[in-house]
This record gives structure tokens, sequence and C-alpha cells, in this order.
């Protein structure tokens, strides 16, 4: 009973601040539609063209066998021609900017359909990944055009009583739709050229990141409020008195506790609530899951806000160590970007983090369409992370006390 006492009393100190009622709840709800407006236009930007890049050269405009090819090329997934001058080609090969440069020589389309031979010149690296793909992935399109003069060519030979130039073209074209309709087996594919676009991280709403992400971020930063109180007790010698009355040290920092986590676990509710009705933020999908990893959340949040408070030796040190900690647990927490987006050794670090685990569970419901099961051990590795930070402020509040 004294417990709750202590708590009530913390809570109407805290709630007759108006300012915190700012901090607590109308700056998350503003940074959370800030960072899901950011999310959204990078979940929803054109997937990226990752065909390989060729420049291209016609020495011949307006060539029926070089357009063909350029259309063939244009419709493909494995490159994309760039038509350029061939100064302009080089020069942006020489800058990376091109994978290669293919170079039309002038009179092709005649000297090919008049039977004599003419070679296109590819110029690229072949020692490279890239240069090594190009040339496989542009040999097939070449030999279909080729091949489709030489059966035109034999079908006008094989029927002598017919018009040679309308058998010749006759057969040209249907040859040449033959090898376009079946291009999904002539043309060279590599994982580079065609990876289909990635699955969106959001889960096809951006306030699925954000929305969590803000709500642990700002449910760190609520300590700031929190902990003054117990800086302001030291001060008033409010803290040293009740040391003398017949409550116990323990039963004095789970009061101040009960109180943090009673703020902390009221903004997380405002929070989640929000999210589920303004921003289609699916928190209800699994209620029970989201009220096991707020009540964790809570917890140990509560308990890190009880030992700054308890260390702390001023309303500076306060401020300095809250925000200290809503930065680093934010950041490498995954609560700003996904963790698997980074690098694997951030990642690893990041997963160490208990901002880390409560993105987890959130996200385990929101994102990856899992149960109440999902749940458990992110609230499990909180509640040992709160159960770690409880005994270090008991600890450290027999230092005050001694």
């Amino acid at each position: 009973m004294r417990i709750i006492d202590l708590a009530s009393k913390d809570l109407s100190q805290m709630l007759r601040d108006r300012r915190s009622l700012l901090f607590l709840v109308a700056m998350p709800i503003v940074f959370t539609i800030f960072m899901g407006f950011a999310y959204r236009g990078g979940s929803s930007s054109a997937p990226q063209d990752n065909r390989l890049s060729l420049a291209w050269v016609d020495g011949e405009p307006g060539g029926k066998l070089s357009a063909m090819l350029f259309d063939r090329l244009s419709a493909s997934d494995a490159l994309k021609p760039l038509p350029m001058d061939e100064a302009a080609a080089l020069d942006a090969l020489g800058k990376n900017k091109v994978d290669g440069v293919l170079i039309i020589p002038a009179g092709f389309s005649s000297q090919i359909l008049a039977g004599t031979p003419a070679q296109l010149k590819l110029l690229a690296d072949t020692s490279s990944a890239k240069g090594q793909t190009l040339y496989q992935a542009l040999r097939g399109p070449v030999s279909q055009l080729m091949s489709a003069v030489e059966i035109a060519q034999i079908s006008a030979d094989m029927n002598p009583s017919a018009d040679h130039g309308t058998e010749k073209a006759a057969a040209f074209e249907l040859a040449w739709t033959s090898w376009g309709n079946n291009q999904t087996r002539s043309f060279v594919r590599i994982e580079q050229a065609v990876a289909q676009k990635s699955p969106d991280w959001t889960g096809g709403n951006p306030y699925n990141q954000a929305s969590p992400g803000i709500l642990v971020q700002f449910a760190i930063f609520g300590l700031v409020t929190s902990a003054q109180i117990l800086v302001a007790e030291r001060k008033s010698r409010t803290l040293q008195r009740l040391m003398t009355t017949a409550m116990r040290p323990w039963e004095i920092v789970a009061g101040h506790m009960l109180a943090m986590f009673a703020i902390g676990f009221m903004q997380t509710a405002l929070l989640v609530i929000f999210g589920q009705l303004a921003l289609n933020v699916n928190y209800l999908r699994e209620p029970l899951g989201t009220l096991l990893v707020s009540v964790a959340l809570g917890l140990w949040v509560a308990s890190m806000g009880l030992l700054i408070g308890i260390v702390a030796k001023g309303e500076d040190q306060v401020i300095l160590f809250s925000m200290l900690a809503m930065f680093v647990f934010s950041a490498l927490g995954g609560t700003w970007f996904p963790l698997e987006a980074s690098g694997s050794g951030f990642a690893i670090v990041g997963k160490l983090m208990p901002s880390a685990w409560a993105m987890t569970g959130f996200q385990n419901i929101l994102i990856r369409g899992l149960g109440l099961d999902a749940a458990w051990l992110p609230a499990g590795v909180l509640c040992a992370y709160a159960i770690g930070f409880f005994l270090l402020a008991v600890w450290r509040f027999g230092k005050l006390e001694a």
C-alpha cells in the first residue's frame, strides 16, 4: 500500500507539469507522422533498374536490322541500350557510367541482307563479371538476328518460283518474330540483371516501422520527467526523510519505479491507440502480444529511469543521461531503420540492445504476421534487462542510504 501511495504521489507530480504531456504525447505523434512520410518516400519509389547499361553507337541511323536489334535489347530484362555518339559513349565507359559500348558499323543492315559479312564491335572489360555477362547477354539476340537472316535466305533459295525479295522478307519477319516469342529461353539471365524487387520491409505500411520506432524512442526520452523527481527529492531532502520512515529501501525504489512504469505504459498505450486508429498500424491483430511487449518495454524503461534518477546528481545530468540513452539505444536498436538493412557488424551489436528486442516484438506482430508465441522471447529479454537495471538501482540506492 505504501508503494502505491508513493507511486501516486510521483504520478501527480509528473501529470501536473503540462510540458511533460508535450514531450510524452504530442512530440511522439509529430515525429511518427514525419518518419512515416520519410519511409514512404523510400519504400514507394519505383523499382531500381538493374539491367546492364550498354552505350549504343549507331553508325547507320535508320537501318532496318540495327533498329530491330535495338528494340529487342530495349525489351530485354538483361540489357538497357542507351543511344550515344561514339565520343560520349567512350567517355561514359571510361567513367564507369555504362557497362559497355556496342558500335554498329555504317551500312550494317545492307551488308547483312546482301550476304556480306559485317561485324558489331563491343567495348567492355571482359575480365570483369559485368563485362563477361554483357558479352554473353548480347550473343543471344545478335545470333537470333543473324539466324533470321540466314533462314530468310534459305527459304528464298528453296522457292525459286516465288518473288525472291518478298519471300525473303516474309521468312525473315517470321523467324525474327519466332525468336522474339521465345526470347525468355534465349536471353542469358543473371541474378544481378534480373533480380526481383526486394520485399517491402515496412510490410506495405511505412508506419509499421515509424510507429513502434518512435514509440520505443520516446519511451526512453520520457525518462527525463520521471527521473527528475528523484533528483528533486534528494535536493529537497524528501528522499532522506523518506528513508527514516518504516518503508524499506526496496519499497521506496519500487514505489518510484511503479510511477515511472505507469507513466511510460500510459504513453505507450496512447501511441498504440493512435497508430491503430490513425495510421492503420494493426497492433490489435495480436492484442495480447502487443500488451506483453508494451508491459515489458515499460518495465525496462522504468528500471533504467530509476537508475538514472539515483545516479544523476542534478537535473542537467538527468537530461544528459536520458538523451544519451535515447540516442544510443535508438540508433543501435533499429528504431530508425531495420537492423537487417545495416552491415553485419552493426546488426550484431544492435541485436544486443533491449530496444532492438522491443522492435522485434512489435514487428513480429506488425510486419511478420506472427502470433503471441513470437512476443514471449522479446518480452522475456526486456524483462531480464529490467531486472538487471532494477538490481543496480537498488544497489546504488543502498549506497545513498549509507
